[in-house]
């Protein structure tokens, strides 16, 4: 077999594929050969304080490489270990901007103190070069700086060495305004052993510096294109805008028009991860968006050109040719599961286009599910981890869609195409179907789990449900009700109590899909308490707050006292209220009172918490997901938000959005609430009232988990 000479120096990293012939993932090799198969013969460099002398030759498939630079190579070397470096080309944007870097560019560095701003002072080569062949790691020498954005006049110190990997964010110049305030921060200095300085980085950082100190609003922004840009962008259109050190920054337009002072069209762009100097959504003292902090930049319309990333804009989709593929980021499988993504993270993890779970065929009923169950929960956490049966195919698929999903923001179509061809039903491959059918299918036949939820009826028969259906009269309730008041009603005019305390509880609204819905506009209530519909359990007289003997479906509505609540009496207050004219016809009915607690004993409040819900519109369905515990802690997701292409050889751009004026109008009392217009609320507000499908909530005392296979078997 003889090989083909390479004669141009080509570099690679191996991105997939089992170890074979002295290469693993995450290894950088030099190509030497290339044989008539199509494989490539190189030397391996191994990690350690020798990174840059080769070892033996191995061999490995060109389909799982990744080709590199030298300055990539040489750059990627330094990280350790080699999980980081793949890590690191999962978010290619940023690793590009990473290998530009010129001296004095301003960078956000990860450190055990937290993340820290500074200024890239020296590129330097770690390691001797006794051989023609040995390759030079190279790291970042970084300078802090104050909180008066000057360099520390503390006693000097060696600066301390940052791998690429270590650096989380590259400031692009044209966003730093003048006068912006950094924290202080200290280091101790790194081992210099065989470290030397390149010294051509001075001369390229001295433009960085000159572009920074004639800081203004036009002069500082070009595109590598021309003036005008050559597809009409529209709100909505992908973009990127490059600055004059090179650094590309990627977003999505949210606003075009003449902003106030200006006389040329300029764009208003939500970014896909937060810049320094950015706003959210404000320019000039005038809002034109609402987006996340950090996250919205004002340019000319004219610098800004369609995101290369996608191969085509979203008004420009016949530029896309059948050949393309999705712009799929590399990933690195293992065998450990992944945490529920951190509050601190979740947002430059997630948020951005083809973030979460890209969306093919019908898939959005799957799509909006998994992400509303494993997006952000920690209560379902551990139900999909380490399946009991590892010989089920099905569990195995799940949890590597969760694992991706939590390291990575991302999951192409075909994971989960390939979950519903597990499923064993061809609707489920073809069709798009309602989430609460897929939702008993995956908690029973997949995750082997008993019912959510175990409730007891008028006839004392016990049965189980995975979901919750509302059902109610129209004229039970007010134009627009909470979600509590529809979950009280429903429970008590089918006289239905929940036997025990669910550790998830999901809520389906009086709707029949796009078709059909009760209301108008629902009020997502943020906690629900259902103290008073559990069996058999203590209950407060809605009076006198001492120990409840009887409750009343008749007096649910009762204007005069805190319509569409339960109401439930003591003896006393219970005779007292139905001596009232307007009352006299009612039935109370007698409660099963514990026979061990006292009249006055207080009554402890069972409360489940808001975690996610499930919209749907024109036969669409979306989510909204919390991520953490603040308040405006909200995403938007949408598994098809855009698409690249045409029906038959396209794809779909799903896209996360932050969004937390939900958080702002869900923190209101509910009954401002309910007196409120939702007509002027903003957009996804709006969506969120008219088009609530399903609201998902959790237990935080009770984390739900996953049963022993052993115990359940498939129906």
């Amino acid at each position: 077999m003889e090989p083909k000479t390479v004669v141009k120096e080509k570099f690679f990293i191996v991105i997939r594929g089992k170890s074979r012939n002295g290469f693993c993932r995450g290894n950088i090799g030099r190509v030497e050969a290339e044989t008539q198969r199509g494989e490539l013969m190189g030397l391996l460099y191994c990690g350690g304080s020798n990174a840059g002398s080769p070892k033996s030759g191995g061999l490995v498939k060109r389909e799982d490489t990744y080709p590199l630079t030298r300055h990539q190579a040489q750059l990627l070397l330094f990280v350790s270990p080699t999980s980081k470096r793949l890590e690191l080309l999962c978010n290619p944007q940023l690793f590009m901007a990473i290998c530009q870097l010129s001296q004095d560019d301003l960078v956000v560095v990860k450190h055990k103190k937290g993340h820290l701003p500074g200024l890239v002072k020296n590129l330097m080569q770690i390691g001797r070069k006794e051989d023609k062949d040995d390759l030079h790691m190279l790291g970042f020498e970084m300078e802090f700086v104050d909180s008066d954005h000057n360099l520390s006049s503390k006693k000097p110190a060696p600066l301390p060495l940052f791998s690429a990997a270590e650096i989380v964010q590259v400031v692009p110049s044209y966003s730093v305004p003048l006068g912006l305030h950094w924290k202080d921060s200290q280091f101790g200095g790194l081992n210099r052993k065989d470290v030397t300085r390149i010294n051509s980085m001075p001369n390229i950082g001295s433009r960085a510096r000159q572009v920074r100190e004639n800081h203004t609003e036009q002069g500082v922004i070009q595109s590598q294109r021309s003036e005008t840009s050559p597809v009409p962008l529209e709100v909505g259109s992908l973009v990127e805008v490059v600055s004059n050190l090179g650094v590309t920054v990627y977003g999505v337009v949210r606003w075009l028009g003449v902003p106030a002072g200006k006389t040329d069209d300029w764009a208003g762009i939500e970014l896909d991860y937060e810049v320094n100097g950015c706003s959210d959504g404000k320019y000039g003292g005038h809002r034109y968006f609402t987006c996340k902090g950090g996250r919205a930049l004002f340019v000319p319309i004219t610098k800004c050109s369609p995101d290369r990333r996608f191969f085509c804009s979203s008004t420009g989709r016949k530029n896309f040719k059948p050949t393309d593929t999705p712009p799929v980021p590399l990933y690195e499988e293992t065998e450990e599961d992944a945490p529920p993504i951190p509050e601190s993270e979740a947002l430059s993890l997630l948020v951005g286009k083809m973030k979460g779970i890209q969306g093919h065929i019908n898939s959005c009923y799957l799509d909006a599910t998994l992400f509303s169950l494993f997006g952000s929960s920690v209560t379902l956490d551990n139900i999909c981890q380490k399946p009991a049966d590892t010989e089920q195919p099905i569990a195995c698929t799940l949890r590597k869609i969760v694992n991706r999903l939590r390291r990575q923001g991302f999951v192409p179509a075909e994971s989960v195409m390939n979950l519903r061809k597990q499923l064993g039903c061809d609707t489920f491959r073809t069709e798009e179907k309602d989430p609460e059918e897929f939702i008993t299918v995956l908690f029973q036949k997949v995750l082997y789990m008993e019912p959510l939820l175990k409730l007891r009826s008028r006839q004392e028969t016990c049965q189980g449900a995975y979901t919750f259906q509302i059902f109610l009269e129209k004229e039970q309730m007010g134009q627009m009700p909470t979600v509590q008041q529809l979950l009280d009603t429903s429970c008590l005019s089918g006289d239905l109590k929940f036997e025990e305390m669910p550790s998830c509880l999901m809520v389906q609204m009086p709707r029949f899909g796009n078709k059909y819905k009760m209301f108008s506009h629902i009020i997502p209530s943020t906690e629900l308490d259902i103290t008073d519909l559990l069996y058999n359990s203590p209950r407060e007289c809605f009076v006198c707050g001492h120990l409840a003997e009887y409750e009343c479906l008749q007096c649910l509505p009762d204007r005069k006292m805190h319509p569409g609540r339960i109401k439930q009496y003591c003896s006393t207050c219970n005779t007292q209220v139905h001596t009232h004219p307007s009352r006299q016809a009612h039935y109370p009915k007698a409660l099963a009172v514990p026979a061990d607690v006292a009249s006055d004993t207080p009554v402890p409040r069972h409360m489940m918490q808001l975690f996610a819900v499930l919209c749907i519109q024109t036969s669409h369905y979306v989510s909204f997901v919390k991520y953490g515990p603040d308040p405006h802690s909200w995403l938007f997701f949408d598994s098809m938000a855009d698409r690249c292409g045409d029906d038959q050889h396209g794809y779909n751009i799903p896209e996360i959005r932050a969004c937390p004026e939900v958080g702002d109008f869900l923190s209101q009392p509910e009954e401002e609430l309910a007196w409120s217009n939702p007509s002027q609320a903003p957009e996804l507000v709006r969506r969120l009232l008219c088009d609530s499908y399903m609201l998902l909530y959790q237990n935080p005392a009770t984390p739900l988990s996953k049963p022993n296979h052993q115990d359940y078997h498939v129906v």
